[in-house]
């Protein structure tokens, strides 16, 4: 049986899917869709390597991590 919160979890992964492959059409650039705070963020790719090249993410953590760790990446 579906819940009320699946169906809504459903409903703003599709949007943040759609809002993802519009912007990288858009773009030209990858974008990833992830889940930060609880919330999901499509965010692209060069942000996430200025964010490593800055010291901002975890040390040890690379592009690669992200990858596997998101939900959803633009082709």
């Amino acid at each position: 049986m579906v819940t009320i919160k699946q169906l809504i979890w459903a409903r703003r992964y599709k949007r943040a899917i759609k809002k993802a492959d519009n912007l990288a059409a858009a773009y030209k650039m990858k974008y990833f869709v992830v889940l930060l705070g609880g919330k999901l963020k499509v965010v692209p790719k060069q942000n996430f390597k200025r964010l490593i090249r800055e010291g901002r993410m975890k040390r040890g953590v690379t592009i690669a991590d992200i990858e596997s760790r998101a939900l959803y990446i633009t082709a």
